[in-house]
């Protein structure tokens, strides 16, 4: 677990599946039977793609499985369809998986903070689900994701000084951290829900402070100072 000092900054930005909500299995597993009217090959492919890829939306990952996993000539769903199909399993899924531990002492500790989502999921689902779960209202800054990129979701919200810096990202994935980068926020890998089975080697390779889960981060848990 690294130290974090979290008083430096004036906004916490978060992802949302293996970070505030353990909804990666989730989503795998939407994925999945979404696809499998395609094959399980085929499923089983794009299921290997979304984990290669966290943090991109479906709309991206779903064309993707269109034009280069299915077979040739293969009868199937449409885009719409499979769409369609996948927010219906996510739905279900998010309603009932676990958030992260201690959340609300998080946000009491940052009261002075803004805090922020930027999701690769479907930003109207995301608004719902955490309406729905009692956890809208924490992020005052705005909850955001596709189909919208996280690139696209940093750059508008820095760009409006809206999302003031300094401003901490905490996410799970490859594309959370250079999504990050490419914003001018500072990051920290969340690695407890990650799907990112490379994480250890990236993270060494890039320097980037690792926390197992977002409790690491109060005082009493010494994962800040």
């Amino acid at each position: 677990m690294t130290a974090v000092s979290l008083q430096r900054y004036m906004a916490l930005v978060f992802d949302c599946d293996g970070v505030l909500l353990n909804s990666n299995q989730v989503k795998t597993a939407a994925f999945y039977k979404a696809a499998l009217p395609y094959g399980k090959d085929a499923a089983n492919t794009l299921v290997s793609y979304h984990r290669n890829h966290g943090g991109i939306s479906r709309y991206v990952k779903f064309e993707k499985f269109l034009e280069e996993m299915v077979p040739s000539g293969a009868a199937g769903p449409s885009l719409e369809s499979l769409l369609d199909s996948y927010a219906k399993y996510v739905r279900e899924g998010l309603s009932s998986c676990s958030i992260a531990n201690d959340l609300l002492c998080l946000r009491e500790y940052t009261a002075g903070q803004r805090w922020f989502v930027a999701s690769g999921g479907d930003q109207d689902e995301l608004r719902e689900v955490f309406a729905d779960r009692g956890l809208r209202d924490w992020f005052d800054g705005g909850i955001y994701g596709s189909p919208d990129s996280k690139d696209e979701i940093l750059q508008r919200e820095v760009s409006s000084s809206r999302l003031s810096t300094p401003a901490l990202f905490l996410g799970d994935s490859r594309y959370d951290h250079q999504a990050a980068e490419s914003a001018g926020l500072d990051f920290v890998f969340v690695s407890e829900w990650s799907e990112f089975d490379q994480w250890p080697e990236y993270c060494e390779h890039h320097s980037i402070p690792v926390i197992s889960k977002l409790s690491d981060l109060l005082p009493s848990n010494k994962g800040i100072s």
